[in-house]
């Protein structure tokens, strides 16, 4: 699997990217805005086309992964992926190493507690506050379910915990 750092990549390549899955680089999250075009990350090519790819932002000693997308489902992608950040956070002498997905995304909940994640915090009506700043954010997720919260998980890394 050739797994790349994201600056090795063109801006326009990765913008397009994320304008495919996301409708936009913009990612609004209970813990900031980010431009994912912007951010450091790791992205899976086939082809040179990315069919996966990470971004991540540092801070306080804590790894936050801010997107994650797979576009070829159950072939160890986004686990090589998730793997690539983890090893770089221990690097960076990061203690954590966390994410926020939305309450109607069950499979990313199920992906990352098989990778040793906790639910650490729920952030009630999350979403709604995201909409004001990003209204393109739909109202029904996956699954037909409303999306209203967003759910922090965490890993604890160099053996820190709760």
């Amino acid at each position: 699997m050739n797994v790349v750092a994201i600056n090795e990549l063109s801006k326009e390549k990765v913008i397009e990217f994320f304008k495919e899955h996301w409708g936009s680089p913009q990612m609004v999250i209970s813990t900031g805005i980010y431009d994912c075009s912007t951010l450091d990350g790791f992205a899976v090519l086939k082809e040179e086309k990315i069919i996966g790819l990470i971004t991540y932002d540092i801070q306080n000693g804590e790894c936050e992964i801010i997107s994650l997308d797979s576009v070829e489902e159950e072939k160890g992608i986004g686990s090589a992926l998730v793997q690539e950040v983890e090893r770089l956070a221990l690097n960076k002498n990061c203690n954590v190493l966390k994410l926020v997905t939305t309450n109607d995304n069950l499979l990313a909940l199920k992906f990352y507690q098989k990778r040793g994640f906790i639910l650490s915090q729920i952030f009630n009506n999350a979403v709604e506050k995201a909409r004001k700043l990003k209204p393109e954010i739909p109202l029904i997720g996956n699954d037909g379910i409303p999306i209203r919260d967003e759910i922090e998980l965490k890993k604890f890394l160099n053996g820190s915990s709760l």
